[in-house]
């Protein structure tokens, strides 16, 4: 039998959950969801000095609201520590690892002193005789191989190969006993059963120690996928410079998570020419050996094209509740009569934004209390000649129609039109302005059945001098 593929998300929790982190998380999960596997969470904790319990519910939260389950309880690495370090104490006493006692400093003399002199860094404890070991704190280290190369055969990066003199003994365990990153990722990854490591190329190096780890267990290898990182729009590596980074900024932006998932999915793999992938889709097309070698560049306009897409799929009433979250605090909750005309208006307004928190001023004519405070540029159509006699007008035209509907209310005026012998023209914009005061809005029959019948008619006279 094949053995089932167990893919994992590792985030360290120092901060937000980075959006190059949110693509690794989806591409291992995309991959496990494909091959009907597991797709695990581990936080790896072990950093304590560094650790936040608000970043870690900021970790949790984030995978959530971008629509990504996983299988089982969320793992802590710093928990796993007794069985790192009794891995540590295995390998010291097989002979294939060692006690080290170089201090901070007596460390950093040695490692400068091989790097003058073009060597390998080696602790002189590696080989010592046990007779002359203190008693005191130490070091475990492994016993990397001194001569050869450690070959990585990547997915993505096809073979990498690394020479032993880029790679020096790695520490294990610390002098207070507590186990380093790199041991706790192979022990965890192999006790967890993860069979494809899908993550950053940042971790192509540690990819190559952890292989010499591995095969010093004689543990089997994990399929590793370095894909690159993503780059921001000026092609240097994302940083805070670039803007927006951590996952509940898009979504304080105003993003769909299927938008986001859509979009970080193009960043770096593809299928074909299609720029709309459903999840369904995208978890039956994926494939690790799909993935760009290059590094991607994150594009907003890209991302608002498609977050303009999902909005305009959205059901108008789960547009709205989604909407209103970005109406300002003091606009909560929306009196009976505006939730009235939103629900009347969606259509336009939804069409109209890029971002949910396009929101407030695409649906500001329907939001907007009376009376209505025109002034400006906006005001004008109200101050040519005849403007107030064409309100008038209009007021009169609308007021016997109770089957207050689009097509009904563009008739209507546009026989008004047709009876006073005008231009469109000297209609719309007088009455534009005193519905909306310049705000974006529909076309006008659109605009009066969207404002409904009272509201659009005590706007008119509003205006009425």
């Amino acid at each position: 039998m094949t053995k089932p593929i167990i893919t994992r998300f590792a985030p360290s929790p120092t901060g937000y959950l980075h959006i190059g982190g949110a693509r690794t998380a989806l591409f291992n999960w995309l991959y496990a969801r494909k091959h009907n596997g597991k797709f695990l969470l581990r936080i790896e904790d072990t950093d304590r000095a560094r650790h936040n319990e608000n970043a870690v519910k900021a970790i949790i939260d984030g995978l959530n609201w971008f629509g990504l389950d996983w299988d089982g309880t969320p793992v802590s690495q710093y928990e796993n520590a007794p069985r790192h370090r009794e891995v540590a104490e295995q390998l010291l006493a097989a002979g294939k690892a060692y006690r080290c006692w170089l201090s901070g400093d007596e460390l950093t003399a040695a490692r400068d002193a091989a790097k003058q002199a073009g060597k390998r860094f080696e602790s002189p404890w590696r080989n010592a005789d046990p007779t002359s070991h203190p008693d005191a704190p130490f070091a475990i280290r492994l016993k990397a191989p001194q001569i050869g190369i450690t070959k990585v055969e990547d997915v993505i990066q096809g073979a990498v190969e690394f020479s032993a003199d880029a790679l020096d003994d790695m520490v294990l365990l610390r002098s207070d006993g507590n186990p380093t990153y790199m041991l706790a990722v192979v022990v965890d990854d192999f006790d967890m059963g993860v069979t494809h490591v899908i993550r950053g190329d940042d971790h192509l190096v540690n990819a190559a120690r952890q292989q010499q780890l591995y095969e010093t267990l004689d543990w089997p290898l994990p399929v590793f996928a370095h894909m690159p990182l993503i780059h921001g729009p000026d092609g240097a590596k994302l940083s805070k410079r670039h803007g927006a980074l951590g996952i509940e900024t898009y979504r304080d932006m105003g993003y769909l998570p299927e938008s986001l998932r859509n979009y970080l999915l193009r960043l770096g793999w593809s299928h074909g020419d299609d720029e709309i992938i459903s999840t369904e889709q995208a978890i039956e097309w994926f494939d690790i050996k799909a993935i760009n070698k290059a590094p991607s560049r994150l594009d907003l306009d890209k991302l608002n094209h498609l977050n303009s897409h999902y909005i305009n799929q959205m059901n108008s009433d789960d547009f709205l509740q989604a909407a209103q979250g970005f109406l300002p605090k003091d606009q909560q909750p929306l009196p009976p009569e505006i939730s009235e005309r939103l629900q009347r208006g969606t259509e336009f307004v939804q069409s109209r934004c890029k971002t949910l928190k396009d929101f407030p001023t695409a649906a500001g004519f329907l939001l907007a209390t009376r009376p209505l405070e025109i002034t400006g540029k906006a005001a004008k159509p109200l101050k040519r000649e005849g403007a107030q006699d064409m309100l008038g007008h209009v007021i009169e035209t609308l007021e016997p129609i109770s089957d207050w509907q689009t097509v009904i209310l563009d008739k209507a005026l546009a026989d008004l039109a047709e009876r006073l012998g005008v231009g469109f023209g000297q209609i719309g914009p007088p009455c534009r302005a005193a519905l909306t005061a310049g705000m974006p809005s529909p076309g006008l029959g659109e605009l009066l059945y969207a404002l409904g019948r009272e509201e659009s008619l005590n706007r008119l006279k509003d205006q009425l001098n």
